[in-house]
């Protein structure tokens, strides 16, 4: 896998904890919060990877002549899922910052990274590099969107979501065409 899909998987892979780290910035101040969500939610995105990569070996001489549909099939719902719960209205909750509710934070924005994993698995590349990637890409991302949500009160998130989603079901697509 090259660097450039890689870093767009990244990306793509980023989008949630980026608009999840908005909207904390829309409430909470302070670099120090901004390092510490943004610790958590790289650190799960590296780490649900590397998880899932080894989790597929149990089932791989299984999976393995199937591998660009279970791709397919695995982005390509990601991509809708990302779309549709771009439309979807959301109740305001007030967001907390305690470690347990960073913890939940980091995964639940890294369950699609562990799809990713099983992607890359299935595909036979190595894990370390992609799972670095995806852990300093979200990373910085989420700072980013910390700061973006202390700088603007109102971002269509939606967009960022719809933007990721169409990234995903592009690779899906991706694996099965080319």
């Amino acid at each position: 896998m090259s660097y450039l899909s890689i870093i767009i998987l990244a990306i793509a892979l980023s989008i949630d904890a980026c608009v999840v780290s908005f909207s904390y910035g829309l409430t909470y101040k302070g670099i120090s919060n901004a390092l510490k969500l943004a610790g958590f939610t790289g650190g799960f995105q590296f780490l649900m990877p590397v998880i899932g990569y080894f989790l597929t070996g149990f089932v791989k001489s299984y999976i393995e002549p199937f591998a660009d549909w279970v791709v397919f099939f695995i982005f390509t719902y990601l991509g809708i899922k990302f779309i549709l719960e771009a439309f979807e209205k959301r109740k305001a909750e007030r967001l907390c910052i305690d470690i347990k509710c960073l913890f939940l934070t980091g995964i639940a924005t890294s369950i699609d990274a562990f799809s990713a994993g099983i992607t890359l698995s299935l595909y036979g590349y190595h894990i370390l590099k992609p799972a670095v990637l995806i852990g300093i890409v979200t990373f910085v991302n989420s700072i980013a969107g910390f700061a973006l949500g202390r700088r603007l009160k109102t971002f269509p998130s939606k967009w960022l979501e719809i933007f990721a989603g169409i990234i995903l079901a592009a690779l899906g697509i991706k694996a099965v065409i080319f």
